[in-house]
């Protein structure tokens, strides 16, 4: 297990910490045991060793960040976050895309996580807004969403290229302003 120095944000159950090239094995096995259930919703990723490099190198510029979902009691992870598409200057906004895996779907390690994770995006990376983009029929992504505060701002038709057809979206999104008055978020702290 991680020593506690490495996580950025903890809840009760779970920490949210940086991905790092030591969970290439860990998060591998979780994708592809998880194939199934997240194919409709996702293209299928490269699991080489040389595809984690680049995922890696692309976390290391300023528009991206990576964290996974851990649980506190035994380091395990639950999920992963990514916010993308970093915008600075006047707009400090950022798009999340995130991941669930089948092993520990149902149990609410992703509504804990996300709101850790939304938490760090208004403290301590300083953005304004999260946008989630989300297929329409993904009835458990809209929920999880849902439950952290976002609100549905419109549709996207032929939003995002995934498996061999182009797919519309929901957009969601949370402000710091939202999050700051929801009770959800009572422990952050405007910058």
């Amino acid at each position: 297990m991680p020593s506690t120095a490495y996580y950025l944000a903890q809840g009760p159950r779970v920490a949210v910490r940086h991905v790092c090239r030591q969970d290439y094995e860990e998060l591998t096995a979780l994708a592809r045991e998880s194939a199934e259930m997240l194919s409709r919703w996702l293209s299928a990723r490269e699991d080489t060793a040389e595809a984690f490099e680049s995922y890696l190198a692309r976390l290391e510029q300023p528009a991206h960040e990576g964290f996974v979902i851990c649980l506190r009691s035994t380091g395990a992870i639950v999920g992963g976050v990514n916010i993308n598409n970093i915008v600075r200057g006047t707009i400090q906004s950022g798009t999340l895309g995130y991941t669930a895996y089948a092993s520990t779907t149902g149990r609410g390690y992703m509504s804990e996580g996300l709101r850790l994770v939304v938490q760090l995006a208004f403290g301590e990376l300083g953005l304004h807004r999260l946008e989630a983009n989300i297929q329409p029929d993904n009835a458990p992504s809209l929920n999880l969403v849902k439950r952290l505060g976002f609100q549905r701002e419109g549709y996207s038709t032929a939003f995002q290229f995934i498996n061999g057809a182009w797919r519309d979206h929901e957009r969601w999104a949370i402000t710091a302003e939202m999050a700051v008055t929801d009770e959800r978020y009572a422990s952050i702290v405007q910058a």
